[in-house]
């Protein structure tokens, strides 16, 4: 697909804005990213554009939090499933139309932010933390698979299993980091990469850079409360905007 250059210039606009927002909570660039781009181009297309953008964001924000191989060690089973679903729910968007994922996911997210005021108890996640991380790393997956925002699942996990900022940031980056890796290897096999969507992907590799790194920059100055009221925040969100999204 041959794009204008006032869609470059947009397309620009969105990675500086998603990699800033990724920079300064840890999560967020496929999440702000995907359905901005959607809305001048299909969702194939936009999840193939930030996928090697994206490759970049999680590799950064799991090297800004250190403690690189303890945090590998730790989280690898998790990001292992969630590559697992990532395959499954690719090969799925590949064939299959993903709108009602979308309204799903949403609807999840709403209930789990409401969890306290109709007394869903999630206490399960931290009594079971095998079946637990069994559950939400491949459905994390899946779900990432299908919108391209693997977040909200990850980001409910890491709040009820009492992660610390550094764990929440490095765990689903490498969550992130896995599926993207097998979606361009679908994505490629499957003939859904050309050459030009591929250069203009990489070019915007550059431009996430800067934008990413200030927001890093922010991050670091975000105390732990303050930083899971943030979360909650963009989950909230989050939801309206695929809502409204699948509504239109």
């Amino acid at each position: 697909m041959d794009f204008s250059f006032e869609a470059l210039i947009f397309f620009a606009v969105v990675f500086l804005l998603a990699a800033f927002i990724h920079g300064s909570i840890g999560f967020g660039f496929p999440m702000v990213a995907t359905p901005l781009l959607a809305l001048s181009t299909d969702i194939q297309t936009a999840i193939v554009l930030t996928l090697i953008p994206t490759l970049l964001v999680n590799l950064i924000s799991i090297i800004s939090e250190g403690n690189i191989l303890v945090a590998a060690r730790r989280h690898f089973s998790l990001a292992l499933l969630a590559m697992l679903g990532s395959a499954v729910g690719t090969q799925i968007l590949l064939t299959v139309n993903s709108d009602i994922f979308e309204v799903l996911l949403g609807v999840v997210i709403i209930i789990y932010l409401l969890a306290e005021k109709i007394k869903l108890k999630l206490s399960w996640i931290r009594e079971q933390p095998k079946f637990s991380k069994f559950t939400f790393g491949l459905s994390a997956g899946i779900i990432g698979g299908l919108t391209n925002v693997m977040a909200p699942v990850l980001i409910i996990y890491s709040l009820e299993s009492k992660y610390s900022k550094s764990d929440t940031v490095q765990a689903s980056n490498l969550c992130f980091l896995l599926g993207k890796i097998i979606q361009i290897f679908l994505f490629f096999i499957n003939g859904k990469f050309s050459l030009n969507e591929f250069s203009t992907s990489s070019a915007m590799f550059i431009v996430t850079s800067f934008a990413l790194y200030g927001g890093i920059a922010v991050r670091n100055k975000i105390k732990g409360k303050a930083y899971q009221k943030i979360l909650r925040l963009l989950l909230f969100i989050l939801a309206i905007i695929l809502l409204i999204q699948v509504s239109i």
